[in-house]
């Protein structure tokens, strides 16, 4: 490793990731065709996005054509408490561990914009300060670091809103590998961390690519509660609990409902079941922790949200974003789940509501309850 990328790894981790691993822009060449087969065969569901731009999404090289390097960062939020544990509290709702406090996004992404300013300063000043030693270390080097000929180091930072396949690039770059259920996996870290990417124009020296070690593991297949798996490897978003409560606009279908039971925000079930998590360390941001008032919250409570009680409640958290009605159809679909008559009154209030979906939901929930 050169001096500039253990530099820019120590800087890394003094910000609160865990991990640092670097790839080409051209290192995913499988992914184009493998997003078109499955957009293709609609399992994108309703995420249009999927499909748009299909071009950069399944080309980190396209997407920026002047960059030369892509800086990938793992940062943990792995929860103090067992995921799978509140499934059981049927009169309470589950919200997604990731969901329980503070946006993700703007966490990680303030963390990745120091990264990448300590990085182009580095490139700037033509080498950088060792912060144990106080001596001066010069970018000239290290001759595996290289900028583009009349032009200054540029770079970009990309939190999950951006065409780009974290996953797949984290794979590449060495950070770990998409186990059976798609989602990235570490040895050192389990399952329980965010993806975040800095493209840059530097030259960086790319680290050898992860390969799978899932072995004969099927527990994140078996325990999914939809049977979202078409096979190993495999996701179909349209069953995807995870999916329906946040990307899925109007209805969910009526067979797929009793098998959401009480989550309401986002499923942790092929996570959390996952033996790697042996190894996942805790989480180095204490806004990632989840409030009280989320970890299990009252299901009569959250039927009761206007919109305006709604964003207050969840402001500054990722479930906003779904709004109101969205959220309240899910919460009255795990009403409908709880097998406690004494909801029904609850569910009865919302028959009338203004969103034909809640009404819809609501009308649901009372039948299930009667």
């Amino acid at each position: 490793m050169t001096g500039l990328k253990a530099a820019l790894t120590k800087t890394a981790l003094s910000e609160g990731f865990a991990a640092m691993r670097i790839c080409r822009p051209d290192a995913i060449p499988e992914a184009a065709e493998r997003l078109e087969a499955y957009v293709d065969a609609g399992r994108h569901g309703q995420m249009g996005w999927m499909a748009e731009r299909m071009g950069w999404r399944g080309d980190p090289a396209a997407l920026w054509p002047a960059a030369r390097s892509v800086i990938m960062l793992a940062e943990p939020y792995t929860p103090a408490i067992d995921p799978l544990e509140p499934l059981t509290r049927r009169d309470c709702g589950t919200i997604s561990v990731y969901a329980q406090n503070r946006d993700y996004h703007d966490l990680v992404k303030k963390r990745l914009k120091r990264v990448g300013r300590w990085l182009l300063d580095s490139a700037n000043a033509g080498g950088w300060r060792d912060a144990e030693t106080g001596k001066w270390v010069p970018l000239a080097s290290h001759p595996a670091t290289t900028v583009s000929p009349g032009a200054g180091p540029e770079i970009k930072v990309f939190v999950d809103t951006a065409p780009v396949m974290e996953k797949p690039l984290g794979q590449a770059s060495g950070l770990g590998w998409q186990g059976k259920h798609t989602n990235l996996l570490s040895r050192d870290l389990g399952s329980w961390f965010f993806l975040g990417s800095i493209f840059t124009t530097l030259d960086l020296e790319p680290d050898a690519p992860e390969t799978d070690h899932c072995g004969k593991c099927t527990a994140c297949l078996d325990i999914c509660p939809t049977g979202a798996f078409p096979a190993p490897f495999q996701l179909d978003a349209r069953r995807c609990i995870s999916y329906l409560t946040i990307e899925h606009h109007g209805p969910v279908d009526p067979d797929l409902r009793p098998l959401m039971g009480n989550r309401i925000y986002g499923c942790d079930d092929c996570l959390a079941i996952c033996p790697w998590n042996k190894f996942a360390i805790a989480a180095h941001e204490a806004r990632y922790a989840g409030r009280p008032e989320l970890q299990s919250p009252n299901l009569a409570d959250l039927a009761g949200l206007d919109d305006a009680a709604f964003r207050a409640l969840f402001s500054g958290n990722p479930v906003k974003r779904v709004g109101r009605n969205r959220f309240i159809r899910n919460v009255l679909y795990a009403i409908g789940n709880s097998g406690d008559p004494g909801l029904r009154g609850v569910a009865q209030t919302l028959l009338d509501d203004p969103d034909e979906t809640v009404r819809d939901a609501a009308q649901w929930a009372v039948e299930r309850l009667t």
